[in-house]
């Protein structure tokens, strides 16, 4: 059974710093691609950033990209994102998610390719 379960969400000031993690079980990360979405109130679920942890190959989205940085704990099994220089547009609900590599899929981070998630965790950006 797949499980992702996300931790270290909270309050953080604009230009602070946040690191989540997702912690997997059920897979082997180096089988999986590993991503991190995110959902704002009244918005649709965007990705943030992937990895593909047998090669470190990595993708980000385009409001994220220079600030956040993504990266694996394989012998914890566990995913890593480091959120620098923080928004309050990036006050969202973040989720970790998980999918076989396939690679006609790449890096892809469209939500609706992805299997497994976990339950989510907040991140509120406010002075």
């Amino acid at each position: 059974q797949v499980q992702l379960v996300e931790s270290g969400g909270g309050l953080v000031q604009p230009g602070g710093s946040l690191r989540l993690s997702c912690a997997v079980s059920g897979i082997t990360l180096e089988d999986y691609v590993i991503g991190w979405f995110r959902q704002a109130p009244g918005k649709e679920r965007e990705g943030v950033s992937i990895i593909r942890s047998s090669n470190n190959s990595t993708s980000y989205g385009a409001s994220v990209k220079g600030r956040f940085t993504i990266s694996t704990d394989n012998t914890k099994n566990t995913v890593l994102l480091e959120m620098n220089s923080l928004k309050p547009e990036d006050t969202a609900v973040y989720y970790c998610a998980a999918r076989r590599w396939l690679g006609f899929l790449g890096l892809s981070l469209s939500p609706p390719v992805y299997n497994y998630w976990g339950q989510g965790t907040q991140v509120t950006v406010s002075s």
